[in-house]
């Protein structure tokens, strides 16, 4: 039986990490920014997916900064650890930490670089899974090199505690083969942010988004109101948010993401090797957008006040 996953729903935000100019991870930073999150009533927070940059993050700084976000949100939003590797003894001890920590459950990439098989990519989730902590696995091929195919995705749903599938492959005919096949409890979430309502209207139950790192209150009305049924005030956030989506991945995310945060005021634009600031040109095409969608930025930032 699966366990249940009515909180593994509505908007997730794939935090960044906040550093500070000498390095450091940011944590009066951090906590603005959860602040703003949570205010902005996204429904689950995601520490240490690829938006918050953790190939970079040391075990130590990982075991501090899930522990500091777990008992900082306390409660008001789930909590989805990144515990994925491409070294299923290392995924099984950051599982098993976060468990620990009291995380609500753990985001797992499919193991990147070396290229599992099928049956190598379902005995990874269920050693993982093992642990106990609900598992929403992450498939994303523009950053592992390597598609987890719908049926592979539907065998690996019936392993207990693997609770969601977060797809990231921009493939609507994949996306729906799992929607339409997935034993009960077992859900999709949206990887990319401008298929989020297609996916929705499909039978996606939400998304682990960047974009909602800027607008938390914005793209989460957007899910709320296509999960309930209104396409059509969904349609009109959407189109709103539509510029704002698509630069977001300009460049390597997390740089837009970040920058844009900077502009705003929320954190500083600082990064690890082997990120850098985003070019120039780049950085002026998201001052623009944000700069087109300022009475939406502002008020979501007063709301956070």
């Amino acid at each position: 039986m699966k366990m249940n996953t009515k909180k593994i729903r509505g908007t997730g935000t794939a935090i960044v990490t906040p550093f500070t100019s000498s390095g450091e991870i940011d944590y009066d930073a951090t906590a603005r920014f959860l602040d703003y999150q949570l205010s902005g009533g996204v429904e689950m927070i995601v520490p240490l997916g690829s938006t918050g940059e953790n190939p970079t993050v040391n075990a130590q700084e990982r075991t501090k900064f899930f522990r500091y976000v777990i008992e900082y949100v306390a409660g008001r939003a789930v909590v989805i650890a990144g515990t994925g590797s491409n070294d299923t003894r290392a995924s099984i001890a950051l599982t098993r930490e976060a468990y620990e920590l009291g995380a609500d459950a753990a985001l797992v990439v499919t193991p990147y670089y070396n290229k599992p098989t099928p049956n190598g990519l379902f005995e990874h989730f269920k050693a993982v899974a093992n642990v106990g902590l609900p598992v929403v696995m992450y498939n994303v091929p523009g950053r592992t090199g390597l598609n987890m195919n719908a049926e592979t995705t539907l065998r690996c749903a019936e392993i207990p505690n693997v609770v969601a599938i977060k797809e990231a492959s921009a493939d609507l005919p994949q996306c729906m083969e799992i929607i339409r096949n997935a034993p009960h409890g077992f859900w999709l979430l949206s990887g990319e942010d401008n298929l989020t309502l297609p996916l929705i209207s499909l039978g996606a139950k939400g998304v682990i988004s960047v974009t909602s790192n800027v607008v938390p209150n914005e793209f989460s009305r957007l899910v709320r109101f296509a999960l309930d049924g209104q396409f059509e005030e969904a349609k009109a956030i959407h189109y709103e948010l539509f510029e704002l989506m698509k630069v977001m991945f300009i460049e390597s995310n997390p740089g837009p993401v970040k920058a844009a945060l900077a502009m705003m005021g929320v954190i500083g634009e600082n990064y690890r090797l082997p990120l850098v600031p985003m070019k120039e040109e780049n950085r002026n095409k998201v001052r623009e957008v944000l700069l087109q969608l300022e009475s939406v930025v502002v008020e979501e930032m007063e709301e956070s006040r």
